[in-house]
């Protein structure tokens, strides 16, 4: 059975969007843009205050409300793990989490968007966008291209193409319900690459310039359409996992070309 992600002719109005990002908020920002009125970003929220996150400057472009707390000092104060792969480190996190909890109550948000938010979030309800096709996995069921080295990873496993996905977010790294897949991009190198793994040097700021054109035929495609999709309540998630759209389930994630 599945399970809409959002009704709006239960809440009778747009879905509510809080935004949480670190860096760029390029991401954040092609939310803002390319919205169609199904939903609205009610605020953004930041876990940096290094200037090294341009999350002010977007919400003073855009009228937003603004909140940072950083996750560095939260823990230095704290004297506290960061790592939630220990029982400490993810109590830590749960009680950073707080903050935002109570934004998200008083905001009325119905759904949390990641834009390149690089904390683990303990909180439910979030849409995350990642630079790999994760419907892509191993002998064992495993996603192969999960983490923070996506690109690279799936450049040296020699895939020839690039996808973005959206996932609902759970409490593993990029194991969530797969939403969207994105259309191609495809891999070119300048030599073999049997070659470039043998120069790292070489090989790195490749697959960063593979990762920013994934970004803006990927990422700033899906990740606003699957919330204005979610927005309409055309999207949801069987009891399994499974993405829905329109009462027909996609197992491998909704492609563009069944929108």
């Amino acid at each position: 059975m599945a399970q809409k992600l959002y009704d709006p002719v239960r809440t009778g109005r747009p879905m509510r969007v809080a935004a949480f990002m670190s860096g760029s908020g390029s991401n954040v920002v092609q939310l803002l843009e390319r919205g169609s009125g199904h939903y609205e970003i009610v605020f953004i929220f930041s876990d940096r205050t290094d200037g090294k996150c341009r999350g002010e400057a977007i919400a003073h472009k855009y009228g937003l409300p603004y909140f940072a707390y950083d996750i560095r000092r939260f823990h230095e104060i704290g004297g506290l793990s960061r790592s939630v792969a220990t029982e400490q480190g993810m109590a830590a996190r749960k009680i950073y989490d707080r903050v935002a909890a109570q934004l998200t109550e008083a905001f009325r948000v119905d759904v949390l968007a990641l834009g390149g938010y690089m904390s683990f979030l303990t909180l439910p309800g979030a849409v995350n966008v990642h630079p790999a096709d994760l419907s892509i996995i191993d002998d064992r069921g495993m996603r192969v291209f999960v983490g923070d080295n996506a690109v690279y990873d799936a450049i040296c496993a020699g895939q020839t193409e690039l996808r973005s996905s959206t996932l609902w977010t759970d409490l593993g790294v990029d194991s969530g319900p797969l939403l969207m897949v994105s259309d191609p991009v495809p891999v070119e190198l300048p030599a073999p690459l049997s070659e470039l793994r043998r120069e790292p040097g070489r090989l790195a700021p490749i697959c960063d310039e593979h990762q920013e054109r994934l970004k803006e035929k990927g990422d700033w495609v899906i990740f606003p359409l699957t919330l204005d999709l979610m927005g309409q309540g055309r999207l949801g998630i069987t009891d399994q996992g499974v993405a829905v759209l329109d009462g027909i389930e996609y197992p491998k994630g909704i492609r563009m070309s069944d929108i």
